[in-house]
């Protein structure tokens, strides 16, 4: 018998056989209740967004240091000291097909601008507040005018903030079609698309999601085909289904689970410090701790090495003051704003007439990685200088609440300046400032001088002044910057990028390798 024909049919089987895509499985500890990267700084839905929508600035993710390049705009021109023009890549199109435009763009700033939704009008205070108006000039151009000379231009339109949206899809999706309503916005959050190389799918708030493989992106095609996503907040059980195969990939991994990941042959951890800050920040305005003494007593009796040893083995990184290595010529290690030493937290206390009143602390038990952990440490530690502390476990965001009177949060670093994370929280008219802390007209002056001089020496020092004032008034103090680890399968060759925001789960191309299927 020939063999041709055995080959002929054994080739006709292997091309009748299935392909199978290349997939993966990731547990994190949340996922966020809606989806919306104007809507939104938060750090659950800081995992999502950069897959699936995309800036009109880019930059070189690999690097801790901004070094920007074209993202959705192929170039970019100040026209004078308040006007800024940028040409938009053509030939773009959005997950459902429909090409972008220079009406996407606009649509997306204004939306934002003017404050068509109240967290649009949160996102306008504290990344675009300098912003006046943003205009389409012809087919490939929008022109954005600022009320200041803006030196952050860049950084603000590389911001996940920032990201393209769909004008014509959003308006399509509830009531009148040719009419914007704000019912449009929450059923876009549940339906989102943008640009990027991965369509969300499959969205359960808070539970789970679906990526799918955006065959029409315009860059580099996405590595993996599907991409599905599940919150698992108990981290017993993460651990468990990543060493029971049911996921490639988990977030959040404490570090006394770290030595069990790696004593199975086919797992492995990888971690980072993150550009973040867990703090502890005082509501200034409640009677209990209306004496800044109170609050400088509670921040000094924090013994934060004592944390980082025994909550992240040392991994973790303290800082002296509210500064990032990524601030380039603005990082500041050498200023001293927060410090241990609970014999002058005693004097304090006893110079305030501090009556024994409890002190109520609020927290997330799953929120934050060791969050629990940190504030029931903090407890001993006020303990130990005079303070009890009424700890409060709820996943209720307390910050408006006015019988709160401490909690922890967090600072990320937004972008690569100190008015991308002190500022989103401590401007005048910060997430912070809004809620548990009055700022004072000198202190309006620093932020005026500190945000909108093109002059880095200026800033520099009126940001050292804004930093001498903290230390005074005691709104908060960070804790650390936490050691955050993956725990993931041996064959996975991923780790978090230096250059992006915290708790980016990047899977383009260049962030990993294609898989082999």
């Amino acid at each position: 018998m020939s063999i041709r024909p055995l080959l002929l049919s054994f080739s006709a089987l292997l091309f009748s056989l299935p392909t199978f895509a290349a997939q993966l499985h990731v547990a994190t500890m949340t996922l966020p209740p809606f989806l919306d990267p104007g809507k939104d700084f938060g750090n659950t839905g800081s995992q999502i967004y950069y897959n699936s929508f995309d800036p009109l600035i880019e930059k070189d993710y690999s690097k801790s240091t901004a070094s920007f390049k074209p993202g959705l705009a192929i170039s970019w021109k100040t026209i004078s000291p308040t006007v800024y023009e940028v040409k938009i890549r053509q030939g773009v199109k959005f997950q459902n097909g429909d090409p972008m435009t220079v009406d996407d763009v606009v649509f997306t700033f204004e939306r934002i601008l003017q404050d068509m939704t109240p967290e649009f009008a949160g996102i306008h205070k504290q990344f675009f507040s300098n912003f006046s108006k943003v205009e389409a000039i012809d087919a490939d151009t929008v022109r954005f005018t600022t009320f200041k000379p803006e030196p952050l231009f860049e950084t603000l339109l590389n911001t996940s903030e920032s990201s393209i949206v769909p004008k014509k899809y959003i308006m399509g999706l509830s009531g009148d079609h040719n009419k914007l309503e704000s019912s449009d916005f929450d059923a876009f959050a549940l339906k989102p698309i943008g640009t990027g190389p991965y369509q969300i799918t499959d969205f359960h708030p808070g539970q789970s999601l679906t990526w799918v493989k955006f065959k029409g992106f315009y860059g580099p095609p996405a590595p993996y085909d599907k991409i599905t996503v599940r919150s698992i907040p108990e981290t017993a059980t993460r651990m468990a289904a990543l060493a029971n195969n049911e996921v490639d990939l988990v977030t959040n991994v404490a570090p006394d689970q770290l030595a069990g990941i790696s004593a199975n042959p086919n797992l492995k951890t990888v971690g980072a410090v993150t550009p973040l800050f867990h703090i502890v920040f005082f509501n200034t305005h409640n009677p209990a701790l209306k004496d800044k003494r109170i609050r400088q007593a509670l921040s000094l009796a924090i013994d934060r090495n004592l944390l980082n040893e025994a909550l992240w083995q040392g991994k973790a990184v303290v800082p002296s003051t509210h500064t990032f290595p990524q601030y380039g010529p603005l990082y500041m290690p050498e200023l001293k704003t927060f410090e241990y030493n609970p014999e002058k937290a005693k004097a304090l206390l006893k110079a305030a007439g501090y009556n024994g009143e409890p002190i109520r602390y609020d927290t997330d038990a799953a929120y934050y990685t060791n969050g629990l952990l940190a504030a029931q440490a903090i407890k001993e530690m006020w303990a130990a200088v005079g303070v009890k502390m009424n700890l409060n476990i709820t996943e209720k965001w307390t910050a408006d609440d006015a019988d709160m009177q401490s909690r922890n949060w967090s600072n990320p670093m937004y972008f690569a300046d100190p008015a991308g994370s002190f500022g989103i929280m401590w401007a005048p008219h910060g997430a912070g400032t809004e809620s548990t802390w009055s700022t004072t007209p000198a202190y309006d002056q620093m932020w005026e001088r500190f945000r909108y001089s093109t002059d880095v020496a200026v800033r520099k020092q009126a940001y050292k002044e804004m930093m001498d004032y903290v230390k005074e008034e005691a709104p908060f103090i960070p804790l650390y910057q936490p050691y955050e680890s993956y725990g993931m399968r041996k064959n996975l060759d991923w780790k978090p990028l230096p250059g992006h925001i915290p708790y980016v789960l990047d899977f383009r191309a260049g962030a990993l390798p294609s898989p082999s299927v």
